[in-house]
């Protein structure tokens, strides 16, 4: 019998703690890793990052237990099993005791769904950069083959006032939001996801497809 010679394969979710991010990511889980391969939660982290209870309302629904933050020693759990990154020691700044960890809870989730895959964190700041292009280094300087990110519908995009970037060069009228950039210039496959529902599947857009439509 042959072995199997199948490449192992980077795949970069980015996370926060959103409903969108948490649609991204269980397209992730059931669409996209295998065992062989490795998945990278990679959040960049701002002065204005907001918070919402869709992530952890969705992660309690799994069943896994949802770890609070404590300053004196949550980036020595961050790091456990090499899950670094170069900012990593900033991951726990600015956050009070007891507060969720939503990046550690994720981690969790997929180790827990998929107990053989390599699963890393990388906590990232954003400096005087903005958050497509801090993304778009990290994911070419690691050689990623696949990238995925929760798109916004957009409604909330207005609420929530999702960054619009202007094309380079300033070629052409539109402006786009952080997954369109990455979805347009990124190296990689990158896929933009939309979860519709519990049961209502998922839309997904990329460089050559546009609103296509997978079932859960």
């Amino acid at each position: 019998m042959g072995s199997d010679t199948t490449a192992m394969r980077k795949v970069m979710v980015v996370v926060d703690p959103s409903r969108e991010a948490a649609g991204a990511l269980q397209y992730a889980l059931s669409h996209v890793v295998t065992e062989k391969d490795e998945l990278i939660l990679v959040h960049v982290e701002t002065q204005n990052s907001w918070k919402s209870t869709f992530t952890f309302s969705f992660l309690r629904r799994t069943g896994i237990s949802i770890p609070a933050v404590n300053n004196n020693n949550n980036n020595n759990n961050i790091n456990n099993g090499n899950n670094q990154s170069s900012s990593a020691a900033a991951g726990g700044e600015g956050m009070a005791e007891g507060e969720v960890d939503f990046l550690e809870a994720m981690r969790q989730l997929c180790e827990a769904a998929r107990p053989r895959l390599k699963v890393t964190v990388e906590r990232l700041q954003m400096g005087a950069k903005d958050k497509a292009s801090v993304i778009l280094f990290k994911s070419t300087a690691m050689g990623v083959d696949h990238l995925i990110i929760g798109q916004k519908k957009s409604l909330s995009s207005v609420l929530l006032g999702n960054t619009k970037y202007k094309k380079p060069g300033g070629l052409g009228p539109k402006s786009l939001d952080t997954a369109e950039y990455l979805i347009e210039y990124s190296k990689c496959n990158c896929v933009g996801v939309q979860k519709r529902g519990q049961t209502g599947g998922y839309l997904l857009n990329t460089k050559t497809q546009k609103n296509f439509w997978l079932l859960a």
